[in-house]
């Protein structure tokens, strides 16, 4: 039995989602069918909206979502019906030497969780068929594989879910499962979006003895020091490397650039203590490049530079720590939420972020 629904569409590169209604297909195999209740507006499915990145369009973004399993495939077996889960962006086969060693962002084969081009479309709008994008979360309903979806407690309310995700799993992860920041050490976070302000609470979490955000806003500093920074640095205008040196003078052994921006990059490498790493975590522009001074910045400072996608999650593992972490109140998660909306303020909220918190949520999305 197919469901009919509504969906925030990318049709062409220009920034802006058309709502329409779509026709879901049943679930085959190993997927699912989830009644989506909450999804996050992350700024990487902007970019999905407005940069070519040789995707297929028409198609659904969006890849932060709580909900609830309505129907599944005949080869499901780890998921029921009326299951709350939270959606992710990991694609992991579950088999590959990756997969087996516990690391699934490193999978060798996450296109086997699709559908291949000979079998129906997940999703119609009329006759023609609308490709996804992971779980294509800005829609009614999001149709994936089971390996996409991870199961949560009831109780965690599907707005506050829906940020395990991304924005948690790539802040914290990125801190406990790469990074690994132990107790006593100093830390920088580059940027205050929603990634940034959960980089900062997993920092907290990990004992770091020093955790100074920086950013350009000061109203997301404030709420950065609500989620354990230490110092804050506003970087409009300043050599932010020199100010963060300012509040730790040895420079921090891991600094966190979640930003995606060359100039931020630098400044990030340089308020780096001799033997630091910086982490490279907000997502860059297609083609664009980081220039370094070798000598400089890098060799005679023996510092590392290091990519990060997701966080290094493996999501069956983090995913319900999270939650276990948000229901206790050791991960405030609801701070990071500015409003919740409908499906039809989508393009609205993107062109006009809230004075406050870090990300819009849509929670009604019929």
């Amino acid at each position: 039995m197919t469901r009919t629904g509504v969906a925030a569409i990318v049709d062409q590169l220009d920034g802006v989602f058309r709502i329409d209604e779509v026709e879901f297909d049943d679930p085959r195999g190993r997927e699912v069918l989830v009644e989506v209740h909450a999804a996050g507006l992350c700024h990487s499915d902007l970019n999905v909206a407005s940069v070519d990145r040789g995707r297929s369009l028409p198609l659904i973004a969006g890849h932060e979502l709580a909900g609830v399993v309505r129907a599944v495939g005949d080869a499901v077996s780890n998921l029921r019906v009326g299951d709350h889960v939270v959606g992710t962006e990991v694609r992991a086969c579950g088999s590959c030497s990756a997969c087996n060693i516990g690391r699934p962002t490193l999978c060798t084969f996450p296109d086997s969780l699709e559908r291949l081009p000979t079998e129906p479309p997940r999703v119609r709008r009329g006759s023609d068929r609308i490709n996804t994008l992971g779980v294509s979360a800005f829609a009614t309903y999001s149709l994936a594989d089971e390996r996409q979806f991870v199961r949560i407690p009831a109780e965690l309310p599907f707005d506050v879910a829906s940020l395990l995700g991304c924005g948690v799993t790539t802040g914290v992860g990125a801190v406990l499962n790469v990074a690994r920041v132990a107790p006593a050490e100093r830390v920088a976070v580059f940027g205050l979006g929603g990634v940034g302000l959960n980089i900062v609470a997993g920092a907290a979490l990990a004992g770091a003895r020093q955790i100074v955000a920086v950013d350009v806003d000061q109203r997301k500093l404030e709420l950065a020091r609500q989620f354990g920074a230490t110092q804050v640095v506003q970087s409009a205008g300043t050599a932010t490397h020199e100010a963060v040196r300012a509040v730790c003078p040895h420079g921090v052994d891991h600094a966190f650039d979640a930003v995606g921006i060359p100039d931020v990059t630098t400044e990030a490498i340089r308020s780096t203590a001799s033997g630091g790493t910086t982490y490279l975590i907000g997502i860059p522009k297609p083609g664009q490049v980081l220039e370094v001074d070798t000598m400089a910045d890098m060799i005679g400072a023996q510092r590392g530079i290091r990519g990060i996608y997701m966080g290094g999650t493996n999501p069956a593992r983090d995913i319900p720590l999270f939650a276990e972490l948000a229901l206790s109140g050791r991960l405030p998660i609801a701070q990071l939420i500015s409003e919740r909306i409908t499906i039809g303020d989508i393009n609205r909220a993107y062109a006009s972020p809230a004075a406050s918190g870090a990300r819009a949520v849509l929670t009604t999305l019929r």
